[in-house]
């Protein structure tokens, strides 16, 4: 796959089954049109922003390599991003979410490069490279903000879905990518829409990454921080808005709580207006209400809720025993005893680690019919196989060429002829292989002789619960195949000559060419396109530095027309007039 990523020693410690997800900017691609869409949107926003955004805001443009007049090239963003320990790449459209934030692990900021069409300019459902490139990045150049979004992934990949979550993934991902499509046709959005809703309306009992994702809402999405009375605005679905909720929600008719842990129940809707929001007294508080809510997640508290959590999500997922042994496969079954895990299960393959590292011998070429062990202490026996010194071992019949049975608490028993075991880097064991062995539980035979060597996990508690696996290269991860892709279809002889237009008037704004007429373009504006409204304000724009009273006053004229005719667009206008005037009085 040709990724075109320019040497980067930050992009480069990525994970391959990461860089699957990346795609090519394409620089070239971007139309005039798309150009002056992110100008427009840009001016808009910035010259908002200044007096209700968070200061780290306005210095981020800067120190992130963001222009208000071009859409950023993400070669030289990451130039710039490298000195703040940052990267960008780009995707196509949604990734899936464990994805999303394990780019944000390595310091790496995800970036929709597509950009919204000029009929969606005030809100696009599918991210885009101004929701991503000028809200979230301009942010991470404040340090305690970065070391947030840094942790929040490193804790949030790890975070266990449900399999409707994966569903609702692939609904939501879809109906981005076809309603932002110039093609779309009405009824493939309606049936997209009806199916997102009905699959959010029975989600059931909500899943560890549907908790953490509310809480990436309400803070990354569309946070405020500093007083109630006072909030100002850091949250990228916020800092990104030109349809008036940037505005809209720092008046009172949007409802101010203190950020706390209680934001994770906080359901939100992408469809509509906040009616509250979330305000944090600072960066630092974000971390702390993070912490406390992965102190709530399976990957700290493991036990037999998290591996009813994994075998829920029918996806490949870890656990982590009290010796450091990571068992990682697809969860099937389990079994306990008063609450306490007593046998684990997988199905296909499975690896067996330590720290990370996957343990010789154990990965899923030797296990790939699933992987079974039982968990605990033995029957009758106060002290843990882990903790046994090898006099303790010698007593309890746990030694090489021994045939011996287990039998632990919760009614598993394990017989057979001991070959060997694997220790932890502190003496203690972590796996028994058997000969000629057999596992039972109850009435239950659920391993015979004939199916090879039994290895044997030593554990008296799961300690810890996980999705993904424990060694990334474990796996083979480079699966991902999207349902569906952003839609770009051919453009109209008539849009290209629409293209030309914008370009000709971007060109004599950059000084490439000088001689062309504003008027001119103007005419053939009225003449073959006299519904588009973005292009004469770029002209507009022009004549006004260069004092050329008749022609602004022509503009101004075809833009009340193209309000009659199109009233949706009256405030866009309005707005991009305003700003035109407020910069030459401030100039």
């Amino acid at each position: 796959m040709d990724t075109s990523i320019e040497p980067n020693a930050i992009l480069n410690r990525l994970p391959k089954h990461l860089k699957q997800f990346i795609k090519p900017q394409n620089y070239t691609d971007y139309s005039a049109i798309d150009q002056a869409v992110w100008r427009y949107v840009m001016r808009k926003n910035v010259s908002f922003l200044k007096t209700v955004a968070h200061k780290s805001y306005l210095d981020g443009l800067k120190l992130t390599g963001i222009s208000i007049d071009s859409i950023p090239n993400m070669y030289g963003m990451n130039r710039i991003l490298k000195d703040i320990g940052w990267a960008a790449v780009a995707v196509d459209g949604f990734i899936p979410p464990n994805a999303f934030m394990e780019f944000q692990a390595y310091n790496v900021l995800v970036i929709a490069s597509d950009i919204r069409q000029l009929e969606h300019i005030e809100y696009t459902p599918a991210p885009d490279i101004i929701h991503e490139g000028a809200g979230h990045a301009p942010i991470i150049a404040n340090p305690e903000y970065a070391e947030y979004l840094r942790r929040f992934g490193e804790i949030g990949c790890k975070a266990i879905s449900s399999a409707k979550d994966y569903e609702l993934y692939e609904a939501v991902r879809h109906l981005s990518i076809i309603k932002e499509a110039s093609n779309a046709n009405e009824d493939a959005i309606a049936s997209a829409e009806k199916k997102v809703e009905h699959l959010q309306q029975h989600m059931g009992t909500p899943s560890e990454m549907s908790l953490i994702r509310n809480l990436h809402w309400w803070t990354v999405e569309y946070g405020l921080i500093g007083s109630i009375e006072n909030p100002k605005i850091y949250g990228a679905g916020l800092l990104s808005s030109i349809g008036g909720e940037s505005a809209w929600c720092i008046t009172d008719k949007v409802k101010k709580l203190p950020y706390t842990i209680n934001a994770t129940y906080q359901d939100f809707d992408i469809t509509k207006p906040q009616p509250q929001l979330f305000v944090t007294p600072n960066f630092a508080h974000l971390s702390l209400i993070l912490e406390e809510f992965a102190n709530t997640m399976s990957v700290r508290k493991g036990g037999l809720l998290g591996v009813k959590k994994l075998i829920e999500s029918e996806a490949l997922g870890s656990i982590e025993l009290s010796t450091g042994l990571q068992i990682s496969g697809v969860f099937s079954d389990v079994k306990d005893s008063d609450g306490q895990v007593i046998y684990i299960q997988t199905k296909g393959k499975t690896a067996l680690a330590y720290r990370e590292k996957e343990l010789v011998g154990h990965g899923t070429k030797n296990h790939t019919n699933g992987f079974g062990s039982p968990i605990g202490k033995l029957k009758g026996i106060n002290i843990a196989i882990e903790d046994m010194s090898p006099r303790d071992l010698s007593a309890y019949n746990i030694y090489e060429e021994k045939v011996t049975t287990l039998e632990f608490e919760g009614g598993v028993t394990v017989s057979g002829e001991i070959i060997t075991g694997k220790r932890n880097l502190q003496g203690k064991i972590i796996l028994i292989s058997f000969n000629n062995c057999t596992v039972t539980h109850l009435d239950s035979i659920l391993f015979k002789p004939e199916f090879g060597i039994y290895h044997m996990a030593v554990g008296k508690t799961v300690v810890s619960a996980f999705s993904g696996p424990a060694d990334l290269n474990s796996f083979d991860l480079i699966t991902h195949k999207p349902s569906s892709k952003t839609i770009h279809i051919k453009k109209s002889k008539r849009r290209l000559e629409l293209e030309n237009l914008y370009q000709q008037i971007r060109d004599y704004r950059e000084g490439k060419n000088k001689t062309i007429s504003r008027t001119k373009v103007l005419e053939e504006l009225i003449e073959n396109h006299p519904t588009d409204w973005l292009l004469a304000i770029e002209i507009f724009e022009l004549a006004s530095i260069e004092n050329e009273t008749k022609l602004c006053n022509s503009i101004v004229k075809h833009l009340e027309t193209v309000k009659q005719n199109r009233p949706n667009v009256g405030q866009l206008i309005d707005d991009g007039l305003e700003i035109v005037r407020t910069t030459k009085q401030l100039a």
